[in-house]
Parts: C-alpha cells; sequence; structure tokens
C-alpha cells in the first residue's frame, strides 16, 4: 500500500526534490558512518578516530595522516550507481524531478545520468591547489605519494569536500533552499538528517508530499507523509 501511495504522489507532482545521504550509496558498496558497519564504529588501522581525521584542523596539522585515511576510507574509485541513482535519473529526464541535493561526496549522481545535483559536502572528483587554486582530478589525488603537491607552485592540493570545521558552500545551500522551498514533493533518502545544517533543509518545505525513504526511523518520521523503512533503491526502483 505504501508503494502504491508513493507511485501516486510522484505521478501528480511535477516539482520534485530529492534530498539524500549516506544510505544512498550503501548500495553501491561505499560505507556510511554511523550504522553498525558504518565508518565510525568499524575498526581500523588508524592512530586516531575517524571523526578526528575528517577535521579541518587535523588536515592541517597532520596533513600525511589526514591523505592516508582520505585515499583508503573516503574514496571508492570504482563504486557504480545503483538503482536509486539510476531511477532518480530517470525521473529527472520526465521533467519531474528538478534537483538533487545530496550529501556524498562520490558522485555516483552524475554518473547515473543526472544534471542538476547540488553537492552540499563537496566531490572527491574537484581538488584544488590552497595557494594558486589550480584544478587536479581524483586520480591525481590518488597517484600522489603521501601529501599531493601543486605541480605549478609547489602547494597542497585540497580535495573540494567540507570537513569538520568548514562551513558548507552558501550558493550551494541557498540553491538548496530555493528548489526545497518550491518543491510540491520532497523525497528524502537513505539519510538519519541528524547532521546539522543539512537536516535543518527539510523544515523549508511547504509542499504538498514530504517522503521519507530510510532503514531505520528518523526524527521526523511523525512529519512525513509517507514513511518507508526500506532501502532507497529498492523502493524508487520498484516506484518508477
Amino acid at each position: 500500500m505504501l508503494y502504491e501511495n508513493l507511485k501516486s504522489a510522484i505521478n501528480s507532482s511535477n516539482n520534485i526534490v530529492f534530498f539524500g545521504g549516506a544510505g544512498v550509496s550503501t548500495e553501491s558498496n561505499i560505507p556510511d558512518f554511523r550504522s553498525e558497519t558504518g565508518l565510525y564504529k568499524t575498526k581500523n588501522n588508524f592512530s586516531y578516530p575517524p571523526e578526528v581525521m575528517l577535521n579541518h584542523s587535523f588536515f592541517v596539522s597532520h596533513t600525511e595522516d589526514f591523505f592516508d585515511f582520505y585515499k583508503n576510507k573516503m574514496v571508492y574509485k570504482d563504486a557504480k550507481p545503483n538503482d536509486a541513482h539510476y531511477a532518480l535519473a530517470k525521473l529527472e529526464n520526465q521533467k519531474k524531478l528538478k534537483a538533487i541535493i545530496t550529501q556524498n561526496i562520490d558522485g555516483l549522481h552524475q554518473m547515473a545520468g543526472s544534471k542538476n545535483v547540488l553537492e552540499l559536502h563537496g566531490s572527491v572528483h574537484r581538488n584544488y591547489c590552497t595557494k594558486c587554486h589550480k584544478f587536479f582530478d581524483l586520480d591525481y589525488i590518488l597517484k600522489s605519494p603521501d601529501i599531493p603537491k601543486c605541480d605549478k607552485c609547489g602547494g597542497i592540493v585540497k580535495p573540494d569536500v567540507v570537513l569538520y570545521e568548514e562551513g558548507l558552500n552558501m550558493d550551494i545551500l541557498n540553491r538548496s533552499i530555493y528548489h526545497i522551498k518550491n518543491a510540491d514533493m520532497l523525497i528524502v533518502g537513505g539519510t538519519s538528517l541528524v547532521v546539522y545544517p543539512a537536516a535543518g533543509l527539510i523544515d523549508y518545505f511547504n509542499g504538498k508530499y514530504l517522503v521519507l525513504i530510510n532503514k531505520s526511523s528518523t526524527q521526523y518520521d511523525n512529519k512525513a507523509d509517507i514513511v518507508i523503512h526500506d532501502s532507497v533503491g529498492k523502493v524508487l526502483k520498484s516506484v518508477l
């Protein structure tokens, strides 16, 4: 019945926005952060906890340790889009889906064919010299021994990902708010809605259908019109 309700709601909506978290990419074998098998709870061989190594201050003070962790645990170069990514690309092709707002940094939405993707936390595929701002691709980072250095000025090349202690890109944030405010349907998938300011975006929604698709319950379940506790890919594939 829930699936039928979702299908009917999608059919009657013409301005849909999707807001996704780590649970969208776990089906592509990219671990999330907070689940039992997530990055924060599984044992690793690093000298510091992951949540410490993902701080901006750690990047500055322990740059080599940061890149050792980043290359091994944050980058999944061989990951492929899953059913969720392809379903959303299809919905965008149908002119129904107006924007994807993602907390993921893996670029899988674009790989699946989606065009209007707003990456709240940046992307592993974009890297910049901290001195001269020259652009570098992911391969440059992965092939650099130890700390990636700019081949032009020698500055450290930093991934364009938002670390703890760093602010979100205000342009991306404002565009996300605009799309959510104007949507008649907001589908929130694969996120526990505990990380702010991203989680607060849901409060801007004033449309008709708020849909939550997540394996576990969230603090917003009682406010949603449709709640489905299952994997995002399975749900979206079946209704689209």
